[in-house]
């Protein structure tokens, strides 16, 4: 339990008690309600193995777990979920000891952790400069790429949309695709450094980024809408990654929490809109804002954060992610990746606020499946 651990698990406990909370309401009581959180919490317990895996082989273990339970989550609803769910599938002992101890332990600190530096670095170069590095990294970047619906493996998370929306909630904000940019940045004190780190994670995050945002215009459903977005944010994470530095990374992580926040918002305000209104489909929505005063203004508020306005969480990310981007990596390729980011900057303005007219404002909506007044 280092740092960066605690955080995810803090994350992954968190959302997934407010997603219980509201699952409790969202379900039908004519749904097998005892399953769905049979199936749920074994699901988060899956993913908190993950962040909280002290070695590999226990990580392999939990990692594929959470794709079995995911597989069975989206299959809740199996008679309209069945082939979109085939698509994605050593403590120190502080007890008697006498004050001189306890000072020569502190003295030894500062040495200890000058040890500790000392070996990593060893551990990185021996790492790096192995042959078999290429192999490794590919590999384990193919794990994590499909994991996070990174491209060329970007196609599976859309499908996902046919799962109860607490389930969707979950897995997009701070479950199964963070679990792959989540291995990336655990990797990446040993991994990253290397041209092969920044051009196969850079070049996989820069084209997710832009084809998760462009998509994403053109969704008439919320929750499609959502998964694209997912993909973008994602994409942003992996690129940040990439970079190499330490204030890439940081800015990643940060990020990570920050997309958490408002995706799993976002997708609860699209499951009310939904149970309410009974579609998704932005098209025939309209005027919500009279009858759902606030879901709309939880989720105009989570799109605000998403889109990066000022005051809010996405704007410090956005902020950190355009720095390390412009000041720190001041080269030409950099400065390419930081002109596709303004682009990237532009379309999540768009698709972000894109969902307030069609849904919120306008005449009051008519023709639809459910009487949401």
């Amino acid at each position: 339990m280092d740092g960066f651990a605690w955080m995810f698990a803090m994350l992954v406990a968190s959302i997934g008690l407010l997603v219980v909370i509201y699952a409790r309401y969202y379900m039908s009581p004519e749904d097998p309600v005892p399953r769905f959180f049979s199936f749920f919490l074994a699901f988060m317990g899956s993913m908190l193995g993950i962040v909280l895996s002290g070695n590999l082989i226990l990580l392999v273990v939990f990692w594929e777990l959470t794709s079995i339970f995911s597989f069975l989550l989206i299959g809740y609803w199996h008679h309209n979920a069945r082939r979109p769910r085939r698509r994605a599938h050593g403590a120190d002992d502080h007890r008697h000891r006498r004050p001189g101890a306890a000072r020569r332990r502190a003295a030894d600190r500062p040495h200890r952790r000058q040890l500790r530096a000392r070996r990593r670095a060893g551990v990185r170069r021996l790492i790096r400069s192995h042959p078999l590095y290429v192999p490794t990294l590919c590999l384990i970047l193919l794990g994590a790429l499909t994991k996070s619906a990174q491209f060329p493996f970007h196609f599976w998370l859309p499908t996902r949309m046919a799962a109860p929306t607490p389930v969707s909630a979950f897995l997009h904000s701070a479950t199964m695709v963070k679990a792959g940019v989540f291995l990336l940045a655990r990797f990446w004190p040993v991994l990253a450094g290397t041209q092969e780190w920044f051009w196969i994670v850079g070049l996989a995050g820069m084209t997710s980024l832009l084809l998760g945002a462009y998509f994403a215009i053109f969704q008439q459903d919320l929750k499609g809408l959502l998964a694209y977005s997912t993909i973008s944010h994602l994409g942003l994470i992996t690129l940040l990654l990439s970079l190499g530095s330490p204030l890439g990374a940081v800015a990643a992580i940060f990020h990570m929490m920050n997309h958490a926040t408002f995706k799993a918002s976002l997708f609860m305000a699209a499951g009310i809109i939904d149970h309410e209104t009974g579609t998704r489909d932005m098209r025939r929505l309209s005027g919500l804002f009279r009858v759902m005063p606030f879901t709309a203004t939880l989720a105009m508020v989570a799109s605000a954060a998403m889109a990066g306005v000022p005051l809010l969480n996405g704007f410090l990310s956005k902020e950190m992610f355009f720095a390390e981007t412009i000041e720190t990596h001041a080269t030409r390729s950099s400065t390419r990746r930081a002109l596709c980011r303004l682009r990237r900057q532009r379309l999540r303005v768009a698709y972000s606020v894109a969902l307030h007219p069609s849904a919120f404002f306008g005449p009051p909506p008519t023709d639809l499946p459910r009487d949401a007044a």
